[in-house]
């Protein structure tokens, strides 16, 4: 049975409910599932003070469990990067620890790009994906939790999973790029570029999300990007969801897909949309820091390791 350790490197669990529903979901699913010891800790808006959370990174990591999964996002990696013991968390991948999570957990696992290598799972997390009270997402039983994102994950756990799939726009029809899988939240990824966590990666596949941020707001971190030579240095850039922003009068026309149009003129990368991560229900899981082929037929994208 593979062993599951829930950790909390960020934002506060506000109710212990939430974690132990998806303690208890986790476990049906087969995995034996153990909480950190400060995964439920406090400390202003933090799952604990600095201190505390450093100190669970590193006593997950030694542990080795086969699978780390945070609790949930929010804010306090970015506190915690200069003083992380990469070679420790690289140790505890290279026994076999699959680390799991998204939102600020991108900060981890791009820095751990930088300065160590080694394949982490941008997927779900505890309290978000498998602790949603019945009806949130139109669960009608406990074992209601998206079924893409259970059985994506549960493959992926289990090395069974080669490939994720999904629907971009017309236009991009026999692409077919090879290159390592980097990416995440957004905001995360902009917030580390020029500091020493971030990957230098050229000819990656680089992937995208983000949650209560306007249009313009992602264009002005994708144009960032751009700016700084990122975009034009990828084989592809795949957006997923960007979700729960409030359109503005002044708007006028623009969106999202207006905002997606302006980032297309202005790179030469391929820019596709439509792939299933982020602050939503419905996501994939996928490997951070493999290398992947992704390839397109007529709007049909698969992106396989």
């Amino acid at each position: 049975m593979s062993t599951l350790t829930l950790f909390t490197p960020s934002g506060v669990v506000a109710a212990a409910k939430p974690l132990r529903l998806a303690q208890r979901r986790l476990a049906k699913l087969g995995f034996e599932v153990a909480l950190d010891d400060a995964a439920l800790a406090r400390h202003q808006r933090f799952g604990g003070d600095d201190d505390t959370r450093l100190a669970a990174l590193h006593r997950v990591a030694k542990q080795s469990p086969s699978i780390a999964m945070a609790t949930r996002g929010g804010y306090g990696l970015t506190r915690l990067l200069d003083r992380i013991d990469w070679k420790v968390i690289a140790t505890s991948i290279e026994r076999g620890t699959r680390w799991v999570g998204h939102s600020d957990f991108t900060a981890l696992q791009l820095a751990l790009l930088a300065h160590a290598r080694g394949t982490t799972w941008a997927g779900p997390m505890a309290c978000f994906d498998f602790g949603r009270e019945a009806g949130e997402h139109g669960e009608k039983t406990l074992d209601a939790v998206d079924e893409v994102t259970r059985d994506c994950f549960v493959e992926a756990m289990s090395g069974e999973l080669e490939a994720v799939g999904f629907r971009t726009e017309p236009g991009f029809d026999g692409l077919d790029v090879r290159g390592l899988l980097w990416g995440g939240n957004l905001c995360m990824v902009a917030s580390l570029l020029g500091t020493p966590h971030w990957p230098r990666i050229k000819g990656g596949v680089l992937f995208l999300e983000d949650v209560n941020e306007h249009p313009y707001r992602i264009e002005r971190s994708l144009l960032q990007l751009q700016q700084a030579g990122v975009l034009d240095a990828q084989k592809a850039v795949v957006l997923g969801a960007f979700t729960d922003f409030r359109p503005s009068p002044l708007d006028r026309g623009y969106s999202l897909k207006t905002m997606v149009a302006q980032l297309r003129s202005v790179t030469r990368t391929p820019i596709l949309t439509g792939l299933p991560f982020g602050h939503v229900p419905t996501k994939v899981t996928l490997p951070v820091g493999a290398r992947v082929q992704l390839v397109v037929q007529a709007r049909d994208v698969l992106i396989g390791w």
